[in-house]
């Protein structure tokens, strides 16, 4: 092993072969070494000096050849303060989530624009030093390769309006007892459910945060994992075995295999540095096959990101509430809400990043959503302060757990509805995981602290009851059927193909008249199929806790409409012919989607007139 003239770029390890290359970022006048250590011993090895005099600014480099990299573990000494690289591509010594193993960084030196970064020491570690003490050598990094086999993957490139988003938490996905993954709470253990992802419909999973965070910062656990962290190493508790590094590649790889994109949550922080961020992404993008990220745009600078020459084909998402919230108040019947509905309807992802929820891992399960009016945070120990005080909720007329079967069953058809929602908008919906079976956090819409069964999926939930599963894999079956639902461009309103119908066309109890007064909770939206080759979709929105009747336009010479499905009954194997072709009535609080048809014999017609089944309420009306 000797010295060898290194190189400025890039920062961090990186090895090549028998080589490796250190670079890090030092302020003027102070000393630095690197450490090398043997990996699992508890002191260095070796050391070297990283002179001043050899650097360049203020970056100093040198390389090391004739090393077995993957034996050894490494660290930089400034000024006797051990540091871990900000840059380390795998961290040693964060083996077991929630255990305090080690101090973890918490200042930087200097701060822009990727500072060293100290190991505090201020919490005790298990076997080890006393709180105040600093254990300079347990958190160290891995001197990763970037060889890897990924069997020709690439990225899949899906287009925005044929994604099917579902936002996980790695390891609460899995982690439940109940999910029956040999690998809970892994990379593992997501690749272990591709075949149920599949099965639901889902193209596109977004991961919250991947890298190394600190999860034992504070007097509570860091669950979500925002905060300072390595960001560009993945975290080490999230791999079964021994490489967090190739088993993030595996997930990726193995999901792309089954034509799943990954997208991993990015948020940074205010602290970390614009360049430092771009840098991340670009790492992700390349060393890992990442299809996109969700970023916040309030920490990191959007612009810099969107115009990247790199990024140019990746999917940048940003998270926003307007779709969330408006689809919230008109599912519980507020009023004054028909004309904003009509705009998220319509809007686009591709053209601004956003994508739609109704549900996120921040708030309320789709569950709690309709079952709690209030949080129920007091496990947080926060006295119920922390967490969202406006989440739009109802809950059906009985705060958290009843036996009411009214109750319930207003529950799961406002269930229902929201999933209508969210997968008969325009933009790219994404689900919460858990959602589809009614997965719940009992009331608690803020579960960043709770790394235990409340913020776990209870995979229990759909092997009692897969109604709701059956039910939204119907519907986005239905939804990738008919691209008039998930146009590849934004809706214009109007005739694209000279059929004699706009692309878009907005109705209420009378076609072809929009009925946005205050008091209307009622909405028909009628999307041209000509000019994509299929069937002219007409969906009745009746958010109101009385029935209304709504004339129906016109579906088109020789044909006629057709029931797809609804609330009650959900998707139909078969469109059934309505009798009525005129009108259509919707009972309290449903939405019915029908396509046109050539139209049938009035024998076949006969046969195919759909059920209807009825759902009541605690009041017979579900009334709010």
């Amino acid at each position: 092993m000797k010295i060898i003239q290194g190189k400025p770029q890039p920062f961090g390890a990186y090895v090549e072969g028998g080589k490796v290359n250190f670079a890090v970022q030092v302020p003027a006048g102070k000393k630095c070494e690197v450490l090398l250590y043997r990996a699992g011993k508890q002191q260095p090895r070796y050391r070297y000096e990283m002179p001043e005099e050899d650097g360049i600014g203020e970056v100093r480099f040198l390389a090391v050849e004739g090393i077995e990299a993957e034996k050894y573990e490494y660290n930089f000494m400034i000024d006797d303060e051990v540091y871990v690289d900000p840059y380390v591509k795998e961290i040693a010594g964060k083996r077991q989530f929630g255990k305090r193993q080690a101090a973890f960084p918490e200042r930087s030196v200097p701060a822009e624009p990727s500072g060293m970064t100290e190991l505090s020491g201020k919490f005790p570690v298990q076997g080890g030093p006393e709180r105040g003490e600093k254990p300079d050598h347990q958190i160290r990094g891995k001197l990763v390769s970037a060889e890897y086999d990924w069997q020709g993957d690439r990225r899949l490139h899906i287009p925005w309006h044929e994604v099917i988003a579902y936002s996980l938490h790695v390891r609460g996905f899995t982690k439940h007892r109940s999910s029956k993954v040999p690998h809970k709470g892994t990379f593992r253990g997501v690749i272990e459910k591709i075949p149920y992802l599949q099965e639901l419909g889902i193209n596109q999973i977004q991961c919250m945060p991947v890298y190394e965070f600190d999860e034992c910062a504070k007097d509570r656990i860091n669950y979500w994992g925002y905060g300072p962290a390595y960001f560009f190493a993945p975290k080490e508790s999230y791999a079964a075995g021994h490489s967090a590094v190739h088993e993030l590649k595996d997930m990726i790889r193995e999901c792309h295999r089954a034509g799943i994109e990954v997208v991993l949550e990015m948020p940074f922080t205010s602290e970390t540095a614009p360049q430092t961020a771009l840098e991340c992404l670009r790492f992700y993008m390349m060393e890992y096959h990442v299809d996109g990220f969700v970023i916040n745009p309030y920490t990191v600078p959007w612009d810099m990101f969107s115009n990247d020459p790199f990024l140019k084909d990746i999917k940048l998402i940003r998270k926003d509430d307007e779709f969330q919230n408006i689809m919230r108040r008109f599912l519980k019947g507020d009023e004054n809400m028909v004309n904003d509905v009509i705009r998220e309807l319509r809007r686009h992802s591709s053209s601004d990043g956003k994508c739609n929820y109704i549900t996120a891992q921040t708030g309320f399960t789709l569950w709690d959503l309709v079952s709690y009016d209030g949080k129920h945070n007091e496990a947080n120990g926060e006295n119920n302060t922390d967490g969202p005080d406006y989440n739009f909720s109802w809950n059906c007329g009985a705060e958290g757990p009843s036996r009411k079967k009214a109750v319930l069953n207003l529950r799961k058809n406002q269930v229902r509805n929201a999933m209508f929602l969210l997968l008969t908008a325009q933009g790219t919906p994404c689900l919460l995981a858990g959602d589809e079976f009614y997965n719940s956090q009992h009331g608690n819409n803020n579960v960043y602290c709770q790394d235990n069964e409340t913020a776990w999926v209870d995979w229990s939930r759909l092997k009692t009851d897969d109604s709701l599963f059956r039910f939204v894999k119907g519907l986005i079956a239905f939804r990738k059927k008919y691209p008039c639902l998930h146009r590849k461009e934004e809706l214009q309103g109007l005739d694209r193909c000279a059929c004699g119908m706009p692309d878009v066309s907005w109705h209420g109890e009378h076609a072809w008249r929009v009925q946005a007064d205050v008091a209307s909770r009622q909405l028909g939206v009628l999307y041209a199929g000509a000019d994509t080759g299929t069937e002219n979709c007409f969906i009745a929105y009746n958010m109101h806790w009385l029935p209304h009747t709504y004339a129906l336009p016109s579906p088109g010479k020789d044909r006629e409409w057709c029931l797809a499905g609804d609330t009650a009954e959900g998707m139909l194997e078969t469109p059934a012919a309505l009798a009525e072709q005129k009108s259509i009535e919707l009972t309290f609080r449903s939405v019915s989607v029908l396509v046109s048809a050539p139209c049938e014999k009035k024998e076949e017609k006969k046969k195919s007139r759909p059920r209807r089944k009825k759902i009541t309420g605690e009041d017979g009306q579900g009334k709010k």
